[in-house]
């Protein structure tokens, strides 16, 4: 009878054991679609963000967090003096977070070339 008893008692053991290891792969997992779902785009959304306020420069359009566009006249460490309107009479002072978008100003002779090669090729292709 103490044969059976231990034996009972052995296997009750080790399902308990395998229930616990498979308690952590479930935890583990989560954890992982949670880095792969929510944390990694994060870090890459700020990282692109980063890059974006490095790369104001005078000159530059950009958009407010508040839905204005202006332009960039002044730059300083942690703000950007924007320009509204076309008077040149509005120009505000701003810390750089609150740029949600910048536009780097093209290029007028590159925009000319595109339109002609556009035209050429319509010509080609009549």
């Amino acid at each position: 009878m103490s044969t059976a008893l231990s034996t009972v008692l052995l296997d009750s053991s080790s399902s308990g054991g395998s229930s616990m290891i498979m308690l952590v792969v479930w935890v583990v997992l989560i954890f992982g679609m949670l880095y792969f779902m929510m944390i990694r785009p994060q870090k890459k959304e700020q990282a692109k963000k980063e890059q974006m306020m490095n790369s104001i420069e005078v000159g530059d359009t950009v958009l407010t967090t508040s839905g204005f566009y202006g332009t960039v006249v002044d730059i300083q460490e942690d703000m950007v003096i924007v320009e509204f309107g076309s008077n040149r009479n509005c120009r505000i002072p701003m810390q750089r977070a609150a740029v949600a978008d910048v536009e780097k100003p093209i290029d007028s002779t590159k925009v000319v070339e595109t339109k002609a090669d556009k035209k050429s090729k319509k010509k080609d292709d009549k």
